[in-house]
């Protein structure tokens, strides 16, 4: 579904990614686990187009995504949810979720997925005329991930849904992201909560310093003594 390639990229003369290799696979939910300043947000970004890569191919259902343009990812099927949520915070929720819809013209299919996901996110159905600035991160979380799903993606990017939550929100969000997966819903899902990430996903890889330096199973990498070691602060 998702093949990367030898990916690199930067910011400016600052070089983050050095030769990324990763793919995905139709109804996967893979994990991409490292510590701060690794490298995870900018792959994302990356293959979201948001960041030109210098280097290396990246392809989407056999399309090359190299040189597109955010919104002709977006359109491919790719909906990146960004690290700290980035919802419209003088917009209400019911205005977030239309702007996630974006580009659509089935209004009654749209309609019929923002009831869908209030279904998902009660809450967010109790405060739709809120403004989103006003939500707690926990429901600006649930919103981010909700106005991400209104494109209708075929793959979904996550970057750090746990960020900021307390532990009885992380479990929900956590929960959400694999009712999602059981839909058919490819993810790539970026986090720091390794153990959590390891337990939800079929797939990890692990970058360090712009590199990938192990990949496997999940189950096999929770179970490695390198990584509970380096990730899980255990001995």
């Amino acid at each position: 579904m998702l093949t990367i390639n030898s990916l690199e990229s930067g910011y400016g003369k600052i070089k983050a990614l050095f030769g990324i290799d990763l793919e995905i696979k139709q109804g996967e939910i893979v994990a991409l686990i490292g510590a701060n300043g690794a490298g995870k947000t900018t792959f994302l970004k990356t293959v979201s187009g948001l960041i030109q890569a210098t280097g290396g191919t990246m392809s989407f259902e056999g399309q090359s995504l190299n040189r597109l343009a955010p919104e002709k990812i977006v359109n491919l099927g790719i909906s990146h949810v960004p690290e700290g949520r980035m919802v419209f915070t003088q917009r209400t929720v019911e205005t977030n979720l239309q702007i996630g819809a974006f580009g659509r013209k089935d209004k009654k299919a749209i309609r019929q997925d923002m009831e869908k996901y209030y279904e998902m996110f009660p809450i967010l159905a109790e405060r739709r005329n809120q403004k989103a600035g006003t939500l707690s991160g926990g429901e600006q979380q649930m919103l981010a991930i909700a106005r991400g799903l209104m494109k209708r993606p075929k793959l979904l990017f996550l970057d750090e849904p746990s960020m900021g939550l307390s532990p009885v929100l992380v479990s929900q969000i956590f929960k959400t992201i694999r009712e999602l997966n059981k839909t058919g819903l490819s993810i790539l899902l970026v986090e720091q909560n390794v153990k959590k990430a390891l337990k939800i996903t079929q797939r990890a890889y692990v970058i360090e310093l712009g590199r990938i330096v192990h990949q496997g199973n999940s189950c096999d990498l929770l179970d490695s003594e390198q990584i509970r070691k380096s990730y899980l602060g255990e001995v």
